[in-house]
């Protein structure tokens, strides 16, 4: 075991060079490097040649690498969703099984209402470009956009009864409307 840890730390050089040039940063190659060592040492009773110390090791950092890079991509995707959700934006799986009653309950609409739903809620627009092309003040907008989203809420609960009170998600109107007919 000594002569593996000897080994080991005589190439430190070579093997943090070879995680710097795979990771872009010299804090998380030098992690990747110290992972990698405790790795061996827990498991140098593994090893059966001692000259291939080197090449061993080395499959171990590779590992190691590609370990961080997975985790690194697993909380870009995690941060992302979290990002998505606190922006308000629907995620693609909710914006698949948003409530089909939509399109058909904003024509019936006040046309004004109707226009800053699609521009604001659906399109996404910011609301101080949108009040400014409208000619009024972000507040009034802001009124404007409360009672046409309780209009739409309104349309939705006559429309959709229960359904839309738990979030008019994934809800099945049509398969209801037909049922009662």
């Amino acid at each position: 075991m000594k002569d593996i840890s000897e080994q080991l730390l005589g190439s430190l050089n070579e093997f943090l060079a070879f995680a710097r040039g795979r990771l872009n940063d010299p804090e998380l190659a030098a992690d990747a490097v110290q992972e990698s060592l405790l790795k061996a040492l827990r498991s140098s009773g593994q090893i059966r040649n001692e000259e291939n110390v080197k090449a061993w090791f080395y499959r171990i950092l590779r590992r190691t690498i590609v370990d961080l890079y997975r985790r690194n991509d697993a909380h870009r995707r995690a941060f992302e969703r979290l990002r998505q959700e606190l922006e308000g934006q629907p995620t693609q799986e909710e914006e698949r099984v948003l409530c089909a009653c939509m399109d058909r309950l904003i024509p019936a609409m006040k046309p004004e209402y109707a226009a800053l739903l699609r521009r604001v809620d659906l399109n996404g627009e910011d609301a101080e470009p949108v009040a400014t092309s409208l000619g009024i003040t972000r507040n009034n907008l802001t009124v404007r956009l409360h009672r046409a989203r309780q209009q739409l809420r309104q349309q939705l609960e006559q429309t959709c009864r229960l359904c839309a009170k738990h979030g008019c998600l994934d809800c099945h109107c049509d398969e209801t409307s037909k049922e009662r007919n």
